[in-house]
């Protein structure tokens, strides 16, 4: 049997997912490594929203940034995460 940490980091990324923008700005990190402004402006979001939401992927170690000059860059870190995605999908289907 797998240790109750196992699953109380399970339930802290399934958390962090659990919110419609945080799983577009995920889809669009799985597309291409992007900065605040250009998450902005393909979720329709004001930057302060999109800042917070990419804090709590941050928070919950499923994307990464780096910067660059004054732009800071985010990248998801595990794009296996989009099979969750997917699965989800299937069940929605049933």
């Amino acid at each position: 049997m797998k240790q109750k940490n196992y699953y109380k980091n399970q339930a802290r990324i399934h958390k962090a997912l659990a919110n419609e923008s945080r799983l577009m700005i995920v889809d669009k990190l799985n597309e291409k490594e992007s900065s605040v402004g250009e998450l902005t402006e393909m979720i329709g979001l004001d930057q302060s929203t999109v800042s917070k939401h990419l804090s709590v992927l941050l928070s919950a170690g499923i994307v990464d940034y780096r910067k660059e000059k004054n732009v800071v860059y985010y990248k998801l870190l595990t794009p296996c995460i989009i099979d969750m995605f997917d699965c989800a999908c299937k069940v929605l289907d049933k």
